[in-house]
């Protein structure tokens, strides 16, 4: 997969007091990115979705090629109204694709979060590992970090997740880190790449500190 650019968003948490301009310029980025393709790792929304509906759907103009999954956050808020959204992005919860890269095939698979049980929706995990199994070049999206043990078992090559804010505020990095495995930022285990990406949103309150927001662009070599 050398040279592929993959643009990581997550945890955009868009509600009520997110601005239209900064959405349309979010949008803006990604088409101008150098990315192949552009995946969400959840937490799209913070409010429901017919308080934001015209907002959301200005990210059906991406014209990459997006995949995305649920967070805790898109679960709670109503994940099947945002699906109807968002029309032009691929949803990946317990589904596979296939993305043709320099004429090789590149697996991507996707969990729904793992509170999903919570709301009645079953974890395709086994299906979702026995298809990335038989690619040499896979991918896992999953909105918690917890979840990479899964990209190991299916031999993954990379596994990419939101869900900490990056701790958000100092020190809740340790809160965070009592029930996450990593906090942000690049980690291997074995032979698979680790990505856990800080947020472009915010959680509770509109503030950060010593874990600012990102978009991450990513570029394997």
């Amino acid at each position: 997969m050398k040279g592929l650019s993959i643009l990581h968003l997550s945890d955009l948490h868009i509600n009520k007091k997110s601005s239209v301009d900064s959405i349309k310029e979010l949008v803006s980025l990604c088409n101008k990115s150098s990315a192949q393709f552009v995946v969400i790792t959840g937490d799209i929304i913070d409010c429901k979705v017919k308080f934001i509906k015209e907002k959301l759907e200005i990210l059906n103009k991406i014209e990459k090629q997006t995949y995305y999954i649920s967070g805790n956050h898109d679960l709670f808020y109503g994940f099947e109204p945002l699906k109807n959204c968002l029309k032009n992005l691929i949803c990946l919860d317990n589904k596979t694709e296939i993305f043709e890269y320099q004429n090789k095939k590149i697996a991507i698979g996707g969990f729904s979060d793992r509170f999903s049980k919570f709301f009645g929706i079953k974890r395709e995990e086994q299906k979702v590992l026995k298809f990335l199994q038989n690619y040499e070049y896979a991918i896992l999206l999953a909105h918690q970090p917890k979840d990479y043990t899964f990209a190991l078992k299916s031999n993954c090559k990379l596994f990419l997740c939101g869900h900490t804010h990056g701790g958000q505020i100092y020190p809740f990095h340790y809160v965070v880190k009592l029930s996450q495995p990593f906090l942000k930022g690049l980690h291997y285990r074995d032979q698979t790449a680790i990505y856990v990406n800080k947020g472009l949103g915010y959680w509770g309150i509109n503030f950060r500190f010593k874990a600012n927001n990102e978009i991450s662009l990513l570029k394997l070599r």
